[in-house]
């Protein structure tokens, strides 16, 4: 699948983006979105070996929009400046188009 490789590059972009975070946000915040992106990771490769693919892409789009919320919380309490938000909302929005359209190309096997 194409989503995997696109989150792979933004996993890669995010990392030193959350190690720029304030101290006092860096380890909970921060910490928060790293580790729902490598489980949303997990769960898309899960479902490109999986038959049941709908349990695991589920789960990927669920966390997804978690991270959307935690990431709009960051750039809200000043973690990210508005360049690196923009770059992170257009990514997210992408890859979650890419899920979505997993989940219907999967069609009535989801």
């Amino acid at each position: 699948m194409q989503v995997i490789p696109k989150l792979v590059d933004f996993i890669e972009w995010m990392i030193p983006a959350l190690d720029k975070f304030p101290r006092n946000r860096r380890f909970l915040l921060g910490d928060r979105i790293e580790t729902g992106l490598l489980d949303v990771l997990d769960k898309l490769i899960e479902a490109n070996y999986s038959r049941d693919k709908a349990l695991p892409l589920r789960q990927a789009n669920l966390q997804l929009e978690k991270i959307r919320y935690q990431i709009r919380i960051a750039y809200k309490l000043r973690c990210l400046d508005t360049r690196r938000y923009e770059f992170c909302a257009n990514a997210m929005l992408e890859i979650g188009r890419m899920v979505g359209g997993w989940i219907k190309s999967a069609g009535n096997k989801v």
